[in-house]
């Protein structure tokens, strides 16, 4: 299921500060700020990756939209699960003035130690979050999320964590409903990433909602990574093959991409690759997780959001290029796969531009 800005699709950040006069998010006057909490154990690529991304966020102007800092229990040198350590200035006292908090993975997560089998949290860790300020963004990378799990900001919701940790995610925390299939969730206040590079993806959708896709497509194409992979995109887990011998589906995903506006049937697909029907679902399905037309309705929603939020095309001719045929199909589509409309979605990414096109409910 595709994933839009839950709780935020109307409106600004999550958060105490709202938006200000210069349209950056935040308290008036001053960025959005986005602390990471980092632990010993700490993976560098995920602390590099919350920089990269939102540093790399900026305004038409050029003015950075985020302003960034790394805290941790105590403020010095951190270990890393390299060979190296990061020497952190600050302390949990900068959790304060986060409007977003992002907690990383440790590398100590996969040891299970006493703590982490008992779904605890250290007497610091516990200290540091209370000085979080209610209303804050607070979001995870990989096994952070035990950390969030075990403060209970994750009891009665929607998470994800690493493939490898679903099992002791699970029993220690059955109030949390797991998501163990996806990259990433939003639950409005609390995001969930799934593993070291589905952390890009989570920034990416948090920009996203914070500054609309331009700014989030510009960030990607800054760092040269896809600008945008669903949070229901199946994680890749390693599955056994049981016919390695036969050629992948992804000359027909190409293929079908480029041809979204006309009807394509699974037949049709099948033959780009030489195989039955039956054949191609199931290893269609291996390879990318879900059914071949789960996956081109996907695509189609997906090609549907990219025209409302970078076109004026109005709704008819926009559920034409998508493959749609109709506009009240893509009306039910858009409803289904991200609870909005086109016109409240277009509203989202342009503002006053999607309400002046009069695009309908």
């Amino acid at each position: 299921m595709a994933i839009v800005c839950k709780d935020r699709a109307m409106g600004g950040v999550s958060g105490t500060g709202g938006v200000n006069g210069s349209g950056l998010p935040g308290g008036a006057g001053r960025r959005h700020r986005v602390a990471v909490l980092v632990r010993d154990g700490m993976l560098p690529i995920e602390v590099g990756i919350v920089h990269r991304i939102f540093g790399e966020a900026r305004a038409a102007s050029g003015e950075r939209l985020y302003e960034l800092v790394t805290c941790a229990l105590r403020p010095g040198e951190v270990r890393t699960d390299t060979d190296f350590t990061v020497n952190v200035a600050h302390g949990p006292e900068a959790l304060a003035a986060a409007d977003t908090v992002v907690v990383p993975a440790s590398g100590s997560d996969y040891d299970l130690g006493e703590e982490r089998c008992a779904g605890l949290l250290s007497e610091g860790m516990a200290d540091a979050l209370r000085r979080i300020r209610p209303g804050t963004r607070i979001a995870s990378i990989c096994t952070g999320a035990f950390v969030l799990a075990a403060a209970g900001l994750l009891d009665g919701r929607r998470a994800t964590t690493h493939w490898r940790s679903v099992d002791d995610f699970r029993r220690l925390f059955p109030r949390v409903e797991l998501d163990a299939d996806v990259l990433y969730t939003d639950e409005g206040d609390v995001l969930t990433a799934a593993g070291v590079a589905s952390g890009i993806d989570l920034c990416l959708h948090m920009v996203r909602c914070d500054h609309g896709a331009a700014v989030a497509n510009d960030v990607a194409r800054r760092t040269v990574v896809p600008p945008h992979r669903e949070g229901g995109q199946a994680q890749y887990v390693r599955r056994p093959m049981a016919e390695p011998q036969v050629s992948s589906t992804g000359a027909a995903r190409a293929w079908a991409l480029q041809h979204l506006d006309r009807p394509l049937s699974l037949r049709e697909l099948a033959a780009r690759e030489s195989m039955s029907v039956r054949t191609f679902t199931r290893r269609f399905r291996e390879e990318v997780g879900i059914s071949p037309l789960q996956w081109l309705t996907q695509q189609r929603v997906e090609h549907a959001r990219q025209l409302l939020e970078e076109t004026d095309l109005t709704v008819d001719r926009i559920a034409a290029e998508a493959g749609f045929g109709t506009a009240a199909s893509l009306r039910q589509h858009l409803q289904s796969a991200l609870g909005v409309s086109p016109r409240a979605y277009r509203s989202t990414f342009r503002g006053a531009v999607g309400e002046s096109l009069g695009l309908g409910a």
